[in-house]
């Protein structure tokens, strides 16, 4: 485990000029290692760096299958090294251990793949349609990316943005978050380890107002990817505007988990668990209002609230930890502070509410829900982004649709039935970019992912990457000779 966290630019450990931030092990509140912040020089030289290697580096002129042969050496150290990797990341996040080992770790690797793979499969256009000319479209890297990754799951979001920027031919500037920092500077050097060019992935380290600010308004910077909550990605947004960059951002959630009379009982109880307990609560896609059809709620909600009473907390480098901590203090009071909120609301608390007994440090919160009169109430319209569910009761399909509509947000939502007619009404009318039927959080990395309104702006996904980390060139050649209108030539 490193003692200090360092930027990497252009193939160097780099000090940074800025403040010293302490890394805090959230399950014992630890300070584990120091972050040294990049201030404006460290992110000017990251895109510096980032430029030279766009604009003279073998990267972007790299044969196809020579760039794929790198990216499919960056998964194979980034396997070799897993485990290294899954640890550094529960230390950042307090994530529980067995869910980094599994499904993260797989996305982390997977991500590098799909998007070798993807360079094979890639092809543009031509047009015929007027035999005069051959009209060819072709796909050219852009240029400097700046990627801002999230706290709540470094790795695999991180690479979700910077496999496909690398697989295109851009370089980056990465800029972790300075609450979760050690696996992703981590996972740099493995990435160098496995032949990346030096300059093509450069790191910085800091926080939003400081680092993020300065690479996002960096007139070096091409296009921006950020994936974080609604009120930052509007400041990126607004940032990146005034040198006309291209952004693409994935932001927050209320998503609505609508449990109906025809669903299986026992599948919708465990994804709805799931969908909002998992990975400590923060997650933007969590099934954080939960909508109970009348003529079953008093039995789910009675089943719900016990089986939320069990779930294990603990150390979450235990394999048998089901949740582990909050991920830094801020947050955790961010977090408790909704109970007073839902409670002055006319909130009723079914469960959790409070600093889970038992832990003398960590950022440890109980696993909550609260049953809300209606759908107005600020637990129900605002990302809490905690192990913290609103549910609420319903009468009939159109309501639920109704209510799971009622949010500035539109990332995801959640239908259990067992009834063909009322999952195709909900799907066609639910306003979220990614429905999910009877199932959790379950990601098809082809398809495009992303949120309607105040959730986001684009999508991840292969086609929308490739669209939005290259160029589409238009290039047209006549077929034959033309023959060309002389001006100025007389008559």
């Amino acid at each position: 485990m490193p003692e200090r966290v360092r930027c990497f630019i252009g193939g160097k450990s780099v000090a940074g000029t800025g403040i010293e931030i302490p890394i805090i092990y959230p399950a014992t509140e630890d300070v584990i290692g120091t972050l040294e912040e990049a201030a404006a020089a460290e992110v000017d030289a990251a895109v510096t760096a980032a430029r030279d290697a766009f604009d003279h580096g073998p990267w972007p002129e790299m044969g196809i299958p020579r760039r794929k042969e790198v990216l499919l050496s960056m998964r194979s150290l980034l396997l070799e090294n897993a485990e290294e990797l899954a640890v550094l990341e529960c230390l950042d996040t307090g994530v529980p251990i067995r869910t980094i080992r599994g499904r993260k770790m797989d996305r982390l690797t997977g991500n590098f793949e799909l998007f070798a793979e993807s360079l094979s499969m890639m092809a543009g256009q031509t047009y015929q349609q007027d035999r005069k000319f051959l009209t060819m479209v072709t796909h050219e890297p852009v240029g400097v990316a700046a990627l801002i990754a999230p706290w709540n799951s470094p790795l695999s979001l991180a690479t979700t943005k910077l496999a496909p920027c690398i697989a295109y031919g851009n370089t980056c500037v990465l800029k972790p978050s300075e609450h979760t920092p050690m696996a992703l500077a981590r996972m740099v050097e493995i990435l160098h380890e496995a032949g990346l060019p030096d300059g093509v992935v450069n790191l910085v380290n800091g926080r939003g107002p400081v680092t993020g600010a300065a690479l996002v308004e960096h007139p070096g910077v091409d296009l921006v990817s950020f994936t974080g909550g609604t009120e930052t990605g509007r400041s990126v947004m607004s940032s990146a505007a005034g040198n006309l960059a291209p952004v693409a951002l994935e932001l927050g959630g209320k998503s609505a988990n609508i449990i109906t009379e025809t669903a299986d009982f026992e599948q919708a109880l465990d994804g709805a668990l799931l969908a909002i307990y998992s990975n400590n609560g923060q997650q933007c896609l969590a099934g954080s209002r939960i909508l109970v059809q009348r003529s079953l709620a008093d039995r789910f909600i009675e089943r719900f609230v016990e089986r939320a009473r069990q779930i294990r907390l603990g150390d979450p480098m235990d394999p048998d930890c089901e949740m582990g901590p909050l991920a830094f203090r801020e947050h955790f009071e961010k977090v408790l502070s909704y109970v007073d909120i839902a409670r002055a609301e006319g909130a009723e608390l079914l469960v959790g509410g409070k600093r889970a007994e038992g832990f003398e440090a960590g950022y440890y919160f109980e696993p909550t829900a609260v049953l809300a009169p209606s759908n107005g109430l600020r637990v129900c319209q605002e990302e809490i982004f905690g192990p913290f569910a609103a549910i609420q009761v319903y009468d009939s399909l159109e309501e639920a649709i109704a209510i799971a509509n009622d949010t500035e947000f539109g990332l995801a939502a959640y239908v259990w039935s067992e009834d063909l007619h009322t999952i195709t009404r909900a799907t066609q009318a639910l306003r979220a970019g990614t429905v999910w039927v009877n199932t959790p959080l379950v990601r098809e990395v082809r398809a495009p992912f992303g949120g309607y309104k105040s959730s986001g702006v684009g999508r991840d996904g292969v086609r929308d990457c490739l669209d939005f980390f290259t160029e589409q060139k238009t290039t047209q050649i006549p077929v034959g000779k033309l023959s060309l209108a002389r001006l100025g030539a007389g008559s």
